[in-house]
């Protein structure tokens, strides 16, 4: 019996067809673009009618999510993390439709923290590069940046301890998070065999030694305040390479030798956009805050017996000396709840009678891919 023709064998539509499909489509897509332009504009007026914040974490959270499921629906071919991506560069735009928006971040241009920047705000923003962690939360406390971004842990090295003592200095509020995953790639505008040192900050050097001492195993590695200023002196240097973001070799232009070459596949690093207002609940949400015990026996575990009676999980927990005293320590946690969610309120009032001091640093919308 004969079988119908499958879909397989039908032949392809012609390739100039196809593109001309594209092209009007493309078109499309400007016209509704524009359109949605046109009502970013009447936004940006009502909010500064209403003296409204340019930047709301829950609504971007909230367009970002609808759109993915929006894909997901129409069975679409692209994925969540792409689709996630547009609709990001859509809205950066969309803040500088309303009113500029800056950004600050450690740098120099290229590092990290500037590529965590733009792939959580897109490339339509103001992005301030400034020489550290404590510098970013200071210029958001003075009013000279709209938000910062800052590395809070990293998946392999764990919690990054210059920003929790800038968050303990500066009156800021934590407003979201971001997950960005950390490619490492060896830069150099030398041949590999011909690579003598290798540059690029100790942490960059930390994930990814056991390639570096397989694959180049005579070059001295070399420690440089950051990966981006790794890239520039390594283009400066015959014989010279850099460990960095292939971002940053896009900057820079130096090309890239080989990429992935972490030593542990996944490596992720979360950062924190910081900013002086509060955020709304959204329902999936995540508070950061830090506290010192009273000096009793059993304090820390009273504390987090709060937590738990309250049924709020406890994702991370760091401590650092207080620098008041020997041996005396803060304790900062992340929790599984908005500090407006009831239980969480009665959870924080109760740890509270076994803390001298315990303060929220914000309530966020918990992230929900690595970008």
């Amino acid at each position: 019996m004969n079988q119908p023709p499958s879909d397989n064998s039908r032949s392809p539509k012609n390739l100039d067809t196809l593109r001309g499909e594209i092209d009007c489509v493309d078109a499309e897509l400007v016209q509704l673009l524009t359109r949605r332009g046109n009502l970013v504009v009447e936004v940006g007026v009502a909010k500064r009618h209403e003296s409204a914040a340019i930047y709301v974490p829950s609504r971007e959270r909230a367009v970002i999510e609808r759109a993915v499921a929006r894909s997901r629906h129409a069975s679409s071919p692209l994925s969540d993390r792409t689709i996630e991506a547009v609709f990001r560069e859509i809205m950066s735009g969309s803040f500088s439709l309303e009113r500029p928006l800056r950004v600050g971040c450690l740098g120099p241009t290229g590092s990290f923290s500037h590529l965590a920047v733009v792939r959580h705000f897109g490339s339509s923003i103001e992005i301030a590069c400034v020489p550290t962690i404590g510098d970013v939360v200071i210029e958001v406390a003075a009013g000279r940046c709209d938000h910062g971004l800052v590395p809070y842990e990293n998946s392999s090295m764990g919690s990054i301890l210059e920003t929790l003592d800038a968050l303990l200095a500066n009156p800021v509020s934590i407003r979201a998070e971001a997950l960005v995953a950390v490619r490492l790639a060896l830069l150099s505008n030398s041949r590999p065999d011909s690579i003598q040192r290798v540059y690029s900050k100790p942490q960059a050097f930390g994930q990814c030694r056991k390639w570096c001492a397989r694959v180049l195993p005579n070059a001295s590695l070399l420690p440089e305040s950051s990966t981006s200023a790794a890239v520039v002196r390594a283009s400066e240097e015959e014989g010279s390479a850099a460990i960095a973001s292939s971002f940053a070799g896009e900057l820079h232009g130096v090309p890239v030798l080989f990429d992935g070459i972490e030593d542990r596949a996944g490596n992720t690093t979360r950062f924190l956009v910081i900013g002086r207002e509060g955020v709304a609940p959204t329902g999936n949400d995540k508070t950061t805050l830090w506290f010192t015990l009273s000096d009793r026996a059993g304090a820390l575990v009273d504390v987090l017996d709060s937590f738990r009676r309250g049924g709020i999980n406890l994702s991370h927990i760091e401590k650092r000396p207080s620098g008041d005293a020997h041996w005396d320590y803060l304790f900062f946690i992340d929790a599984l709840a908005h500090e407006k969610d009831p239980s969480m309120q009665r959870a924080l009032e109760q740890a509270r009678t076994h803390c001298t001091r315990l303060e929220v640093l914000g309530s966020y919308p918990r992230a929900e891919r690595v970008l």
